[in-house]
């Protein structure tokens, strides 16, 4: 059985803020400096559970691992071996306890009152989730699971660690998922008290009561059964308080209460949608316009710019003046927010070579583009050598019309 001494600090004392120890060896790995301690408070990556941030004296340690038995902890620089102190990023540890804790009453209430088992668990940033063997979870069946994780919450139930033997540890109603593949020796326990018994080798609270709340937020379906959403303590706040912002903001914009957001939304949503439409109705009818006049002006070759127009609103122009006037070739412009573009177009009437004339006018201006049969579009990184551009599909023009 391991003793006590042995064990590092963060196992001993979860809430442990600071260490005097000792850098016993430093070394790189692929470029990145890192450092094993005598002891360390800092957490290594493992179980589900992220690493522990801090500082190995004034240097930041941006990761740590376990790897050949020893605890990496790499850093920002390069440390020196000798005495040093560790201190330990407590409002990341904390959170990660309030979530790892949460985890487990919410996957021990789950499988003893509901029998939903917990096949998979992911700590993240900002949402934690679990995978449930079930294959459906609605909201009245959150909400209980929800209501029950909080009597529980309300029950300050201890929360300890402890190692057994393996022989113990095959004698006891232990919830697990196995032990993984080359495990050796003892076999470390979190027991929430009269609720659950589970291997883990993270941090976690010494009470229920410190969790605060588990707020469900959401499922989807995964491989069979459900994905949860949750987050604990301090998430829950500050998603509270985010929300309230948000809420805060939406009643400002839309001129409703709390219970008229979404209603006033949906109407919003629909209002934009229709002058959506009735805007790209206009701009079809613009365009037919647009090429109607150009239709109508002399000469085998005529030009357009469109300040502010897209690609789409030349292509429209392009189309409706093939139609009309098959006799003509064109050449568009127009500049946006994302750049220059040209479009050089001629009907079935005009025997031009359009790829020719578009590459033409892509040289001018310095930009590339191509196409086909009777269009060819590109982009230019301006409009200074526009007449220039013009003038050499011109020239294009007349030796085919003279």
């Amino acid at each position: 059985m391991t003793s006590a001494e042995t064990l590092p600090a963060y196992e001993r004392d979860p809430y442990l803020r600071e260490l005097s120890t000792r850098v016993i060896d430093v070394g790189t790995e692929k470029g990145r400096p890192f450092a094993v301690l005598e002891d360390t408070i800092l957490y290594p990556e493992g179980g589900g559970q992220p690493p522990d941030f801090g500082l190995i004296g004034d240097v930041r340690v941006l990761d740590v691992r376990k790897q050949d038995g020893a605890v990496r902890h790499f850093t920002e620089r390069a440390v020196g071996e000798g005495p040093c102190v560790v201190t330990l990023d407590w409002a990341r540890r904390f959170d990660h306890m309030q979530q790892h804790t949460g985890q487990h009453l919410l996957s021990a209430v789950a499988d003893a009152r509901f029998g939903w088992e917990t096949t998979a668990f992911h700590l993240g940033p900002e949402v934690c989730d679990v995978e449930l063997a079930v294959k459906e979870l609605g909201a009245e069946a959150c909400v209980a699971l929800e209501e029950a994780v909080a009597g529980e919450i309300r029950s300050a139930r201890a929360v300890r660690p402890r190692r057994v033997s393996r022989e113990e540890y095959a004698a006891l109603a232990v919830r697990s998922r196995g032990l993984p593949d080359g495990h050796e020796g003892d076999v470390r326990l979190i027991e929430i008290d009269g609720v659950d018994l589970n291997t883990c080798g993270g941090t976690h609270l010494a009470s229920t009561a410190e969790l605060e709340a588990v707020a469900l937020l959401g499922t989807e379906s995964l491989r069979g059964g459900t994905r949860l959403f949750f987050v604990v303590g301090g998430r829950v706040r500050a998603r509270l308080r985010d929300r309230e912002s948000q809420a805060a903001g939406l009643r400002k914009i839309l001129l409703a209460p709390d219970a008229g957001l979404v209603a006033a939304a949906e109407a919003l949503s629909a209002k934009a949608l229709l002058e959506a439409k009735n805007v790209e109705r206009l701009t079809e009818q613009l365009a037919e316009l647009v090429a109607l006049e150009l239709a109508g002006k002399p000469g085998s070759l005529v030009d357009w710019h469109g300040e502010g127009r897209d690609a789409s609103f030349l292509s429209r122009v392009a189309r409706t003046l093939s139609l009309t006037a098959k006799e003509k070739a064109a050449f568009l412009t127009a500049r946006n927010p994302a750049g220059v573009l040209f479009l050089v177009v001629a009907g079935d009437g005009m025997p031009a070579d359009v790829p020719a004339m578009g590459r033409a006018a892509a040289e001018v201006l310095g930009g590339r583009g191509g196409g086909s049969g009777r269009l060819f579009q590109g982009k230019a990184p301006g409009l200074d050598g526009r007449e220039a551009a013009l003038k050499r599909i011109e020239e294009i023009v007349s030796q085919i019309t003279d």
